[in-house]
């Protein structure tokens, strides 16, 4: 019986943590992203509006379109790509946010790897 209580009590407390998704809040604005790789910190900023994303990663500049699916989940295709890998879509997913920063998952479009990571909004 008490293992049947201490069992309800952490599936109650679990349950009550839900994260927050006040998607609207980041649709807009500048924003910036870290991400590691190979042990290097890199970070890009971009600004986004409705229908464009202007992305600045290591002094370039490039452009993408933004079709927002719902309120927290948009499609990002690069306007003027170099290569074949550039061409393919990229799903976005806003799975929680905070004060200043949500946390999202991305992947090419159809493909079945996600990755994460967390963007900061700047203003």
């Amino acid at each position: 019986m008490k293992n049947l209580t201490l069992l309800l009590f952490t599936i109650f407390l679990v349950s009550c943590n839900e994260h927050e998704r006040n998607c609207a809040d980041f649709k807009t604005g500048k924003f910036e992203f870290t991400q590691t790789i190979n042990g290097k910190k890199h970070t890009s900023t971009f600004s986004r509006t409705e229908k464009l994303q202007i992305e600045t990663y290591n002094g370039k500049t490039d452009t993408a379109s933004v079709r927002w699916v719902n309120d927290c989940e948009f499609i990002l295709q690069k306007l003027h790509p170099k290569n074949m890998t550039e061409e393919k879509a990229i799903s976005m997913k806003i799975l929680f946010t905070e004060k200043n920063s949500y946390t999202f998952e991305y992947s090419f479009v159809g493909s079945n790897k996600k990755e994460r990571g967390v963007v900061t909004k700047l203003d």
